[in-house]
């Protein structure tokens, strides 16, 4: 584990609690850059989507919790953000928002000689997630153990 990993579990620590006093979800925090350049991300959600009053009421929270809690032994910049629409989708509960949409999951080893599988989210078990696929024949269901899943993606159209 690098030092930004180390430091980003050390955030994680310390929002996790605030984050769900405020009834939001931590999605992931990156940490990028060295020394006093270094910028922390914090990525929150909730359902029906973040608000702007969200990301400053969190900020706002956490600064100070960060503050005491001294994760970081030099000074950086906080920021917190929503996902976007194309956040990746790793945990059983990324794929529950999921359900009905149409994603494309990145697999860890090949399913026959594909890397990539496309389909809709038909529901989510603890380990594992169904999607409706065409590849092998029509409305077939396919189920992927999370541990096989690299990432999801939505697919998006405008």
């Amino acid at each position: 584990m690098n030092e930004s990993q180390r430091v980003a579990e050390r955030v994680q620590h310390v929002a996790t609690p605030i984050l769900w006093a405020l009834g939001l979800e931590l999605v992931e925090v990156v940490c990028v850059g060295r020394g006093p350049r270094t910028v922390v991300r914090v990525f929150i959600d909730k359902p029906g989507g973040v608000s702007l009053d969200d990301c400053e009421r969190v900020h706002q929270s956490l600064g100070p919790a960060l503050d005491v809690a001294d994760p970081i032994p030099h000074s950086y910049t906080l920021e917190v953000s929503s996902p976007g629409l194309d956040r990746p989708l790793r945990t059983s509960q990324d794929f529950q928002r999921a359900i009905g949409k149409r994603v494309t999951v990145k697999l860890r080893r090949p399913m026959g000689e594909r890397w990539r599988v496309a389909g809709q989210v038909l529901a989510v078990e603890p380990d594992a997630v169904l999607l409706v696929t065409e590849a092998a024949a029509p409305n077939a269901t396919t189920r992927l153990a999370l541990t096989d899943v690299v990432e999801g993606k939505l697919d998006i159209a405008f």
